[in-house]
């Protein structure tokens, strides 16, 4: 019996269009693209997130680049989060390529069905790794956001945050984000939202 070949970026390239691939300890993952609730949550957060910290509106600081879903090569492993973000002192421009080397100083993963699982037990662990600084992960089912802080190199729960709490979450507390607005185009009923998003897989 041969062994199993070991994946490589030609086949992250010659992935099919319509799938997320990932390169995860020498295993190609393909994620189907997230459904419509993780798509609005994320897009959400970046419109909250992008003023004030790309742009330094509404009193934000500015100084960061946030983007969508960026290639992140780290190490031997490319991860493809929801968003990243990094301070312009480290990365003043985004590269030409598709790829990106520089270590994100926070990334945030929206929590889906098919994408729980590989959050959390296989891209945190590399995301710390590398040594990115803060990690959020948002669970749109329960309308709640876990803020992590790596620390002697494992993730430290720092709060959860749910619903409509107004909060200043690191990295990102020199501004107060309401939550609310993250979820507002999501169903008011948690049975419609558990029937529209399926039951999360722990």
């Amino acid at each position: 019996m041969s062994e199993k070949r070991e994946a490589t970026y030609q086949d992250v390239l010659d992935a099919p269009e319509n799938m997320i691939a990932e390169l995860i300890d020498g295993e190609l993952i393909l994620s189907p693209r997230p459904g419509g609730p993780h798509t609005s949550v994320a897009s959400m957060l970046g419109a909250e997130l992008i003023p004030p910290f790309c742009h330094g509106s509404g009193g934000g600081p500015g100084g960061w680049i946030i983007l969508d879903e960026p290639e992140l090569h780290l190490g031997t492993g490319v991860l493809v989060p929801d968003l990243a973000g990094w301070h312009r002192s480290r990365m003043p421009q985004v590269p030409e390529g598709a790829s990106f080397t520089v270590v994100p100083d926070w990334v945030c993963e929206v929590a889906s069905k098919s994408t729980e699982k590989l959050d959390r037990k296989r891209k945190l662990p590399i995301y710390a790794a590398a040594g990115v600084r803060h990690l959020w992960l948002i669970q749109p089912k329960t309308r709640s956001v876990d803020i992590m802080r790596l620390q002697g190199g494992k993730w430290l729960l720092i709060d959860v945050h749910s619903d409509g709490d107004k909060v200043r979450a690191e990295p990102f507390d020199d501004v107060e984000i309401d939550l609310a607005k993250l979820w507002f185009a999501l169903p008011t009923k948690a049975s419609e939202l558990s029937a529209m998003y399926g039951e999360l897989e722990y």
